[in-house]
């Protein structure tokens, strides 16, 4: 893909690519100084000695790898422009090195950045700010790095801490990338007048790294070097890390005094009057059923941004996959369950059978590997999309690969639930049953990658329901994954 017209002549004919989003972000955070020293992204030595001592190869403390992925046809090029998933021009990578991880056998390009325009993606951008943006302010600043709203323990907390340390400023930075964040930062906006005075919301695009295999203590180590870029001397932290960029301040523990109503030290409440703190387990529970979050807990403000975030489970958008072989009755299945549904009312029901899908929205795909991965990824799109806004989806594809549904599953759980359905019909029963005819033609060698004949089905290990519907009709295939969905608490007994 070249870069848009609107690029300066030198530029125009570059190749373009979209970094995925802890890239994308890696690369906001470069381009604004907050990632300093870095000028780009990390090349395969440099990348070698951060994983293996939290170093660069010229010694500079430095936490976490900050690398982009490419597809190998783009390793060849001297520079290429990096846009934003709007198709936004955002910078250009000088290509120093191009090199392949050694484990994930991915490949990366390495070199410095130049920018063309400030990054405008993301949720509430209007609060962001570079750190050459703030005021400079006298005396202590102490930073608060956030991926869940703060409850009423750490704002109690933050207050004391501050004022211990006599605090001239305080910044709140919430650190996005998440699954919710625009709730995150709503319910902190909600909870302004009770963080001490002054203090900065200041929202940060720095997602969680749990996929590349970062610990704890080096993602604290990189929340300390950014509130230090945005000019806080101390971060406050849950978690006692040593020799990070500032100084982590852990709080004294707090609980909840239920004798005065109040959260304080413990060292200040007698034992028989702490009230055992409601932990996240519990919290999740009493958001399933759509049972208030306790006002002791946490503020009005927040317990509203958290019942959006996790709506009740009786109108939390949820999507439904059947994955199977060819003839294996998994469209037959899913037909039965939206009937089901429908006829039960309180749920919108969208169907996406395969064959249909491969009609309205895949056509012109053909069935080679990369295009099957296409079509559940389209798939997948929408059935997110549906779950996003509270319905019920329910899929029918084939879906052979593990990695695919996987990403499937990823897309729909950011923004509901999912729920995988595996119709194990053995592959001669599936072969019996062939309408078709399309399992004699992959025989024959008239269909070339054939699901279950000539191309592989990776059964899931990782399904919530197993049918087999060469031993149950469709009528007891259907009540079986209404039970399931019933007892998960997502649909009312009838």
């Amino acid at each position: 893909m070249t870069a848009e017209p609107g690029l300066p002549d030198t530029l125009r004919d570059l190749p373009a690519w979209t970094p995925g989003p802890v890239e994308l972000a890696d690369l906001e955070l470069v381009l604004a100084g907050v990632y300093r020293p870095l000028t780009g992204f990390l090349g395969s030595y440099d990348t070698a000695m951060v994983i293996a001592g939290g170093r660069l190869a010229d010694g500079t403390p430095w936490p976490v790898p900050v690398t982009l992925s490419v597809p190998k046809e783009l390793t060849d090029q001297e520079r290429i422009v990096l846009q934003d998933p709007e198709g936004v021009p955002v910078a250009v990578l000088k290509v120093d090195e191009a090199w392949q991880d050694p484990t994930t056998r991915d490949w990366r390009l390495a070199g410095p950045l130049e920018a063309l325009r400030a990054p405008a993606h993301g949720p509430f951008h209007g609060l962001r700010r570079r750190p050459d943006e703030l005021e400079p302010v006298e005396g202590n600043v102490l930073a608060v790095a956030v991926r869940d709203p703060l409850h009423r323990k750490q704002l109690g907390q933050l207050r004391q801490v501050a004022e211990r340390l006599g605090a001239g400023s305080v910044l709140v930075l919430p650190l996005l990338g998440g699954e919710h964040d625009e709730s995150l930062v709503r319910a902190l906006l909600g909870v302004r007048k009770e963080l001490p005075d002054g203090a900065q919301i200041i929202p940060v695009p720095l997602p969680a790294r749990a996929e590349q295999g970062i610990q704890k203590e080096r993602d604290v180590f990189l929340q300390a070097h950014v509130a230090a870029a945005y000019g806080a001397t101390h971060l406050f932290c849950e978690h006692e890390v040593e020799d990070t960029a500032i100084p982590v301040v852990v709080p004294e523990p707090w609980a909840y005094d239920a004798d005065v109503e109040v959260w304080r030290p413990v060292a200040r409440i007698e034992p028989d009057h702490v009230q055992a703190e409601l932990t996240q387990e519990r919290l999740n529970e009493l958001l399933d059923a759509g049972e208030p979050v306790p006002d002791w807990f946490t503020p009005p403000a927040v317990a509203a941004e958290l019942a959006l975030a996790r709506p009740p489970k009786l109108s939390r958008g949820i999507t439904v996959f059947f994955t199977g072989l060819s003839g294996s009755g998994k469209s037959t299945v899913a037909r039965g369950l939206a009937d089901a549904l429908i006829e039960r009312g309180g749920r919108t029901v969208t169907l996406l059978d395969g064959d249909v899908v491969r009609r309205m929205l895949s056509s012109g795909l053909t069935f080679s590997r990369a295009d099957r991965d296409l079509n559940i990824r389209r798939i997948g799109f929408v059935a997110a999309e549906i779950t996003r806004h509270g319905g019920t989806a329910i899929c029918a594809p084939i879906a052979p690969y593990a990695a695919t549904r996987a990403e499937v599953r990823r897309m729909v759980s950011a923004v509901g639930d999912f729920i995988l359905v595996h119709v194990a019909t053995p592959l001669e029963e599936c072969e019996r049953r062939d309408r078709k005819g399309l399992y004699a033609k992959a025989r024959a060698g008239v269909i070339p990658e054939f699901t279950g004949i000539s191309d592989p089905y990776e059964d899931p290990d990782d399904a919530d329901l197993t049918l087999d519907t060469s031993r149950m009709t469709p009528d007891e295939a259907v009540a079986k994954v209404l039970d399931l969905l019933v007892d998960g608490g997502w649909v009312r007994s009838a």
